[in-house]
């Protein structure tokens, strides 16, 4: 077919915008609309990794069909006649998470990546791009959660070990400190077993208490009276032995309280931390402590940090699941549109600490 004049012409305003997106090899654009190439005679998603055309060579199209009509054909590297790759790598990645639900990530991993055609690097890549997260990753947060809940269910060890698709008690046993922060027939008990040393003190928010491990501190709360973050704490662990802490719990106490009056001067990278939380929560909390004090990041941003781009509700929910106050400094997040946003200790309490960080 010869490439004809027929096109239904945009205005130039809309033109100029979308020329721009070509320009940027825009992902969002994809399927908006679609570009082509005189001197080729193929279109293009806007994305395309292709050399950039000369602005006079191009048009512009609605459609993929209207500008199959108009005698253009399908670039062969981009592939318009097909969703936009961002769609086709979601599909993907959402057959492999089925597949990797169910199977030994490794092994399986090889056999999808074949049955794609792909090599194993690059679907790789292509999922820690779609999630933000590595399989192995995926893999591991996804048998956390199945333990957590059969063990907190009530199902025997040896339940949650072949129902979470572990194939030996060893590899579960290997991995159970990570995922639960403690042995799992503690966590089974509500953490019954455990030992926790907490100290409350006064601080410019109000009360703060902190909760420490034998591995370093589990827990920064925030709240109006110390009775509250007792019973606060208790919810959180309430199968462990809860008792005034002693001086090394004590110091990290102080610490924190400086963190709180002065956060510009005060060495937070002294806490030992117990962190547990899910591979993503820990992506979210780790770039978290990546924002300096003064500083600010919106959800989208620490999105793209962790290469989630697009989940910033996600990051928003890490955010109010953090469990330690300032360590983890979740209130340097704040709303692309303004304002201070959300807070699970209280919008004031979010406010005066940027306030004193900014001063």
């Amino acid at each position: 077919m010869s490439i004809t004049s027929v096109n239904e012409t945009p205005p130039a305003r809309s033109q100029d915008t979308r020329w721009e997106a070509v320009l940027r090899r825009d992902p969002e654009a994809d399927g908006r609309f679609f570009y082509a190439v005189l001197t080729t005679g193929v279109y293009c998603h806007p994305s395309c990794a292709a050399r950039t055309p000369l602005r006079d060579n191009v048009s512009f199209h609605e459609t993929r069909e209207a500008a199959e009509r108009a005698g253009f054909r399908p670039c062969k590297r981009c592939r318009p006649d097909l969703p936009p790759r961002r769609e086709r790598e979601a599909a993907l990645v959402a057959e492999v998470c089925r597949a990797l639900d169910s199977a030994e990530e490794q092994s399986r991993l090889d056999v999808l990546a074949a049955g794609h055609g792909l090599s194993v690097r690059h679907l790789h890549r292509v999922f820690r791009r779609v999630t933000g997260v590595t399989p192995r990753a995926y893999t591991a947060a996804r048998r956390q959660g199945r333990v957590q809940a059969y063990l907190a269910a009530g199902d025997s060890v040896t339940e949650a070990i072949y129902g979470a698709g572990f194939g030996s008690a060893g590899r579960f046993y290997e991995a159970a400190l990570a995922m639960l922060g403690m042995a799992p027939s503690i966590y089974r008990k509500g953490g019954a077993g455990e030992t926790l040393g907490y100290a409350v003190g006064p601080c410019a928010l109000g009360q703060v208490l902190v909760a420490a491990t034998a591995r370093g501190v589990c827990a920064i709360l925030l709240g109006d009276s110390p009775a509250g973050l007792r019973t606060e704490l208790e919810r959180r662990f309430p199968g462990a032995t809860r008792s005034e802490a002693g001086p090394e719990v004590q110091a990290w106490l102080q610490t924190v309280i400086r963190l709180v009056d002065d956060p510009l001067e005060a060495p937070g990278s002294e806490l030992p931390l117990d962190i547990r939380g899910t591979a993503f929560q820990r992506r979210v909390w780790e770039a978290l402590r990546g924002i300096p004090p003064g500083s600010t990041a919106s959800y989208a941003e620490i999105a793209e940090r962790i290469g989630r781009p697009g989940a910033a509700r996600a990051v928003a929910g890490a955010c109010a699941a953090n469990p330690l106050a300032v360590a983890i400094p979740c209130h340097r997040v704040v709303p692309a549109g303004g304002g201070v946003g959300g807070y699970r200790w209280g919008v004031e309490r979010k406010r005066t600490l940027l306030d004193r960080e900014h001063q």
